[in-house]
């Protein structure tokens, strides 16, 4: 039931934005729309960039600071946040260029510089989805088979090819983005077939493949719960960190499915494939509605792991009592060190 919930909603969610009558109106319609992206969107987009910034500074932070070790999901998570405040540190570029009005003025090395961050946060926070979801099927559904591939250092070093796979993913941008006057910073690909063949394998390696995993071990993992949910002692001890993961994996998906899939569309249009005016305007405007979805899982993220992390809100406890400890130490230091002394010169 909660699996058909969660499919309901994304679906009415989906529907509102693509077949939306204010998005794909006639154009006479919504002329002053774009008036009012250019005055709403900048605002936005620097809110959303100093908010993830100190959030997921202060997600590493928790997880860095505490003296216990990492687990193998708090690893993932770890390096979720890190792709999530590198986006951040991009996103005031966004916000210069639609303040522009899309005229890129930040020369062609930051418009390079820019789509390659952009694209590497999505690539890579999809795919270390993909890990937690396949750490989260071993932990459930072989506990014991499996128990010598969950280790911290086989994490890390899959972080390490997650990461390298982004950038990999990412070279599209950084070889064929270009500013153009009148066009800004786009992508001007050197023959026709190049996009479609280009966009296509991106599209199946950073989207079809990790949706496949992570739908594969999610199914699985939610028939494993069912199966335990009498024992109560397996219950609270292996649902407290798949929930976390199963509600940033959602969390995800809302934000980011929209986005991939006006993508697609637009290398449909730019190879004349999709034709209608009004569709194609609709479309543009998606083009920069999703976007301000997408980034928004930047902010999302850290406050999922406060509001549903059991395990991270007992981290943020156990490290302000550290640091209580450590500053009522520092106290009581130099306070006996200010009694002795002026003992010793009475």
């Amino acid at each position: 039931p909660q699996t058909s919930l969660l499919i309901a909603l994304q679906f009415l969610l989906l529907n509102w934005l693509f077949l939306s009558p204010a998005l794909f109106s006639q154009p006479d319609e919504n002329a002053t729309f774009l008036s009012w992206m250019f005055t709403l969107i900048p605002p936005y987009i620097s809110i959303i960039s100093a908010l993830g910034f100190v959030l997921n500074v202060f997600v590493l932070l928790v997880f860095c600071l505490h003296k216990k070790p990492y687990t193998v999901a708090e690893i993932y998570l770890c390096n979720l946040a890190a792709a999530d405040l590198f986006l951040t540190c991009f996103l005031p570029l966004w916000a210069v260029n639609v303040y522009n009005k899309f005229q890129w003025t930040l020369g062609k090395q930051f418009c390079k510089a820019f789509y390659v961050g952009i694209f590497m946060n999505a690539y890579c926070s999809i795919y270390f989805l993909a890990l937690v979801s396949v750490d989260r099927y071993f932990a459930l559904v072989h506990p014991l088979s499996h128990e010598t591939l969950r280790t911290p250092f086989h994490a890390r070093i899959s972080c390490l090819v997650v990461w390298i796979l982004g950038f990999l993913l990412s070279i599209p941008s950084l070889i064929y983005r270009d500013v153009k006057r009148s066009h800004g910073c786009i992508l001007n690909y050197q023959n026709s077939t190049a996009p479609v063949s280009i966009e296509s394998n991106i599209f199946i390696f950073s989207f079809i493949i990790p949706i496949i995993i992570i739908s594969l071990c999610t199914i699985s993992i939610l028939r494993a719960l069912s199966k335990r949910s009498k024992s109560v002692n397996v219950k609270k001890s292996k649902t407290k960190t798949t929930s976390l993961i199963l509600s940033v994996l959602l969390a995800f998906l809302i934000c980011w499915i929209p986005y991939f899939l006006t993508q697609i569309l637009d290398v449909f249009r730019e190879n004349k494939i999709l034709t209608d005016p009004v569709f194609i305007y609709g479309l543009e405007i998606c083009k920069q509605i999703f976007p301000c979805l997408a980034v928004f899982n930047s902010v999302l993220n850290p406050c999922l792991y406060v509001l549903v992390g059991k395990r991270f809100r007992r981290k943020v406890k156990e490290l302000f009592s550290q640091q209580n400890e450590k500053r009522s130490a520092i106290t009581g230091f130099v306070s006996t060190r200010t009694y002795l002394t002026t003992s010793v010169r009475t």
